[in-house]
């Protein structure tokens, strides 16, 4: 019986050492062709799935009938129809960055530093220049404008700043926790049905509550010590996990799934933590850090740096006047808009991070794919 087991480890991990090896980058033919079947097989579930549920489907058709004849019907309601869609489309793009942050265990777009701290730090700026937030209201023009008003005495405050950006925040902050979801549910499933869950993340778990009373290295206690918190301490728990970076968080997510904590418990407390507290926290940092007097700090600190400070600080200075004068002027002033080279390196690094996340998608479903097919072999082994 141990030799047997010893066996099908073995073949277990030669199978996921496979699996890893189908990659655009090493058998580009192979993984399309995965990922094409793959897809067709989800798309076939979801059908199934839709049709078993198919008076909810109607239900949102019907709903969705009734929007569109509201939108384009004529009348004195449509003021409020085109601000609550500007309103509905801005918070979708929000949550939409913020699950494809959070999603894939870990794999996902980092999209806060990618599209939400840049947004932050670029209302901050621009609130510390005009010395107001009453530009335009989100979702904003394709730049922000100071307002044509002089503003008001006094300086401008933090909570100015926190409450001009606290929609965007926050509905990222919901997306985070709402892709979440898949780790509790995968785990929530496994464990009420009782088969063995073919998810190298749950047995990494399953493995590592077998072991726990021998665990050594930090990872592992560091592991442990999430799994207890949340397990012990429920909703708090979850709360204080969720509330602070960390990105074991998923172990928490596949904790609560296992030991059936009730969905609205642990959705209510990631939510909660996720989308106010740690939402607020991540803001708050952004803020101070690109306050006007700490970024003319930086840049003079930048200069100060021997040999290449004075070669590195000239760009810095010359994007941030940038910045000041497009703040200034409108869009169709005339102003000639220079391209800085920090800029340009930003929007590649945009471009290569979105290739990188689509292209994991692609392997990881080709990888689906090739676990279906060795799933497939086991189980006619054991027919036989």
């Amino acid at each position: 019986s141990l030799a047997d087991s010893s066996v099908l480890s073995e073949r277990k991990r030669r199978d996921r050492e496979e699996r890893l090896n189908i990659v655009l980058w090493k058998q580009p033919l192979v993984t399309l062709q995965y990922f094409f079947l793959e897809t067709l097989i989800n798309l076939k579930e979801w059908t199934i799935k839709l049709w078993h549920r198919r008076s909810i489907l109607v239900c949102v058709l019907l709903a969705l009938a009734l929007l569109t004849a509201t939108y384009y019907i004529e009348g004195a309601h449509q003021q409020y129809v085109r601000y609550m869609e500007k309103q509905f489309f801005w918070c979708a793009y929000w949550v939409g960055l913020g699950i494809l942050s959070s999603v894939g265990l870990g794999t996902g777009l980092h999209t806060f530093l990618l599209y939400l701290g840049p947004h932050i730090a670029s209302v901050t700026l621009a609130a510390y220049e005009c010395n107001s937030v009453n530009f335009p209201e989100p979702p904003y023009p394709d730049q922000i404008i100071c307002p044509d008003e002089a503003p008001g005495g006094g300086s401008i405050s933090l909570w100015d700043i926190i409450s001009k950006v606290r929609l965007e925040a926050c509905m990222w902050g919901a997306g985070t926790a709402i892709g979440e979801l898949p780790p509790y549910f995968m785990a929530r499933a496994a464990r009420l049905s009782g088969a063995e869950p073919d998810d190298e993340e749950y047995q990494e778990f399953e493995e590592m509550l077998e072991h726990a009373d021998t665990a050594q290295d930090f990872a592992s206690r560091a592991k442990l010590a999430v799994q207890n918190l949340v397990q012990k301490v429920g909703f708090f728990g979850i709360l204080a996990c969720a509330s602070i970076p960390n990105p074991l968080f998923d172990l928490a997510g596949i904790t609560c799934g296992h030991f059936l904590v009730p969905f609205w418990t642990f959705f209510g407390a990631t939510l909660i933590g996720k989308a106010i507290i740690k939402m607020h926290i991540q803001k708050l940092f952004v803020i101070i850090t690109f306050s006007k007097h700490i970024v003319e700090q930086m840049v003079a600190l930048i200069g100060a740096i021997p040999s290449i400070g004075p070669s590195l600080q000239k760009p810095f200075q010359e994007y941030l006047e940038a910045q000041r004068i497009k703040l200034h002027h409108k869009s169709d002033s005339g102003v000639p808009q220079g391209e800085n080279w920090l800029s340009w390196m930003f929007e590649k690094l945009v471009i290569v991070m979105v290739c990188y996340f689509i292209l994991s998608i692609i392997n990881s479903m080709a990888q689906s794919y090739a676990k279906r097919l060795q799933q497939k072999m086991y189980s006619e082994e054991k027919t036989k």
